[in-house]
């Protein structure tokens, strides 16, 4: 008898993830991208590096060997000598979500020859996170995740409350990445909080690109991997209550003070009752259609920008003129943000006030842009630059 459909599904999900980062090729010094601003800088992993203050570590799981005595999805180097295997760890939070995806990790890893590890991160803005922090620890080390271990982080307000934990969040996730030496991170977001964040964007008016939602792959390298984006929460629940895994329910995930809370709670329900069952299913479709949009959209603006730019580099207002808005704001967009613009700062509003400098041109001043960016039209082309 095999097991219970809900385990089945959240194991099929992950043997597929390990299966992807098992046949692609691992970044190494020469070819790993650079990463986003304010992201961790890669580093070698030292396997006798001692663990930063706060945090717990445990002593990796060896490998499971194929037939050859080689770890699954490795290659022996010249001279006979095998790679370590590659370790993939998951971001738990001890909710239903994140304890269902490492128990599946932890079952799925070893027949890949894959070491599995996993990561609480204590944002410090409950009392007694830290005992709740030790217990989910406890909890992936009775799973035989190793390492498992709990990083401490401090909670800006950049952002509001919710932007400045999960900025926090994952600025510890990478460094653990990075001082592990993880080929990969998996995040427990399912289908629900796919929908949720794309009606957040279409409340924030920001485009396509924020009704895309999360990606499945997303990160420096293709770093996280969400394998139950096309899982409902519900699914991941009822594994965790047919494996007996205890789960905890984070209270802020319940408080009307957060807006993703409100939405969850109050919001969907209400469409839902207004438009009938299938909303999360049709939320989530939308965002897959939405990121294949977007990305076609991205690649325009990529091969077109340079046809709009004079041979000293600057943008050609008649020439971006051109082009259909949505390629056009895309390439105003990528120019504010090379020019020292933050990324999270820079809303469709400042774009709009860049493209009147090209379809609205009535002599205008320059337009003031996060990060102390001035953009100004001089002379026909479009100048912006640190004022």
């Amino acid at each position: 008898m095999g097991p219970h459909p809900a385990v089945a599904a959240i194991r099929l999900a992950v043997r597929r993830v390990l299966h992807d980062i098992l046949t692609e090729q691992p970044p190494t010094p020469d070819t790993r991208r650079t990463p986003a601003r304010g992201a961790a800088r890669p580093c070698a992993p030292d396997p006798e590096r001692v663990p930063a203050p706060g945090t717990r570590r445990s002593m990796p799981a060896p490998a499971r060997a194929t037939h050859d005595g080689h770890p699954a999805g490795s290659l022996p180097r010249p001279g006979g000598e095998a790679p370590p295997a590659p370790l993939v760890l998951v971001a738990c939070s001890g909710g239903a979500d994140s304890m269902a995806l490492a128990s599946a990790l932890a079952f799925e890893a070893p027949k890949l020859g894959i070491r599995a590890g996993g990561i609480t991160v204590d944002h410090g803005l409950q009392p007694g996170s830290d005992l709740r922090a030790d217990e989910v620890v406890l909890r992936l080390t009775e799973l035989g995740l190793a390492p498992a271990e709990s990083i401490t982080v401090t909670v800006g307000r950049d952002g509001g409350p919710e932007a400045a934990a999960r900025d926090a969040r994952y600025a510890a996730l990478d460094s653990a990445a990075e001082r592990h030496g993880a080929r990969a991170i998996l995040l427990g977001h399912t289908r629900d909080d796919q929908a949720e964040t794309v009606l957040l964007g279409l409340a924030r008016g920001s485009g396509i690109r924020s009704l895309s939602g999360m990606a499945a792959v997303s990160g420096a390298d293709g770093r996280y991997r969400r394998p139950f984006l096309h899982l409902d929460r519900q699914t991941a629940r009822k594994a965790c209550m047919v494996q007996s895994l205890p789960v905890w329910d984070d209270p802020h995930n319940a408080d009307p003070a957060y807006t993703r809370s409100r939405l969850r709670h109050e919001g969907l329900p209400a469409l839902e009752k207004a438009l009938g069952k299938g909303v999360v299913e049709a939320l989530a479709r939308t965002a897959q259609l939405s990121r294949d949009d977007a990305d076609a959209l991205d690649a325009w603006a990529s091969q077109a920008e340079a046809s709009v730019r004079d041979a000293a580099g600057l943008l050609e207002c008649a020439k971006l003129y051109a082009l259909p808005p949505a390629v056009r704001r895309r390439i105003l967009r990528r120019a504010a943000i090379e020019a020292g613009a933050p990324a999270g700062s820079l809303f469709a509003r400042h774009i709009e006030e860049i493209d009147r400098l090209i379809t609205g041109w009535r002599g205008q001043g320059a337009i003031n842009l996060p990060g102390k960016v001035v953009a100004q039209r001089q002379g026909g082309r479009l100048v912006i630059r640190q004022g």
